[in-house]
């Protein structure tokens, strides 16, 4: 499991499933989901495999979420926003 380096407070809170997060100012959506143990964040359209984070730079897609009803986000470039609604993306979906 990750953890953090520095110790301070998260003060943003957003939810992923339903369940309650905690990030901090500036904190990716990728990177607050790790800190809180979350391991797979999609799963690929032909075998349901599960994926993750992988180049944390937005090279390699394995991060895509749905946030606040919009699919294909990718969770390593989306700055977290206090209240946003992020779930995990299964399979394809329409480019937006």
């Amino acid at each position: 499991m990750l953890k953090r380096l520095d110790p301070a407070q998260a003060t943003l809170r957003f939810t992923f499933e339903g369940e309650p997060v905690a990030a901090r100012p500036g904190d990716t959506v990728a990177a607050a989901l790790l800190a809180a143990g979350v391991g797979v964040f999609r799963e690929t359209p032909v075998s349901g495999a599960p994926r993750a984070p992988y180049c944390m730079m937005g090279v390699c897609f394995d991060c895509l979420v749905e946030i606040d009803r919009v699919p294909n986000r990718q969770a390593c470039l989306t700055v977290v926003a206090d209240g946003m609604d992020v779930r995990r993306q299964h399979g394809a979906r329409e480019m937006a």
